[in-house]
């Protein structure tokens, strides 16, 4: 079945979901596990670049200290991702599933299917948070790029309300689709 299974991870409330639901198939096939994360500048958690209303460029000497707190904070967002990272494969090795990660830059859906392609990926796991018509529009859904881009099979674990994720197992919480490559 699958050997290989590349999990999307955002740093959303799907995300430990996503892990769990990776981990259970995986234990189940014998997959080995790619956990990634991928830096975007719209992600919430972003540190947002200083900006000068009066000015149309951004130069670090304009104002050194501006800059040095900049980095800082992308330094402690990148390091929050693999922290994140990194537990969830402990996790997953404790499991006895064999686990690597990686954290990127870039458009999530596309690094995603990258990454699939590269890895060679039997399926991806992505998170939805179920955005539909103008939200979705406006900030884009990494699940429906990813299931008509990427090179093999896609779970979506769906983002639900809590009460009706308890009344249900976690495999009714998630669909497949097969995209063709």
């Amino acid at each position: 079945m699958f050997k290989r299974i590349l999990v999307g991870l955002d740093r959303e409330d799907t995300c430990g979901v996503v892990f769990d639901q990776a981990l259970s198939l995986a234990k189940a096939t014998g997959a080995r596990l790619m956990l990634l994360s991928v830096l975007t500048p719209d992600d919430k958690d972003s540190p947002a670049m200083p900006i000068y209303s009066e000015v149309n460029y951004y130069s670090p000497s304009m104002n050194e200290s501006i800059w040095e707190t900049y980095k800082k904070r992308y330094q402690e967002y990148e390091a929050k991702g693999l922290n994140m990272l990194r537990e969830f494969t402990n996790r997953a090795m404790i499991e006895g599933v064999g686990t690597e990660f990686t954290q990127n830059m870039g458009t999530p859906g596309r690094a995603i299917c990258d990454l699939a392609r590269t890895w060679e990926a039997d399926l991806v796991m992505v998170g939805s948070h179920g955005r539909k018509g103008f939200s979705e529009m406006l900030m884009g859904s990494v699940s429906n790029y990813v299931m008509h881009h990427a090179s093999c099979s896609v779970l979506v674990v769906h983002d639900q309300p809590q009460t009706q994720a308890m009344d249900e197992s976690p495999d009714e919480s998630a669909s497949l689709a097969s995209v063709e490559g």
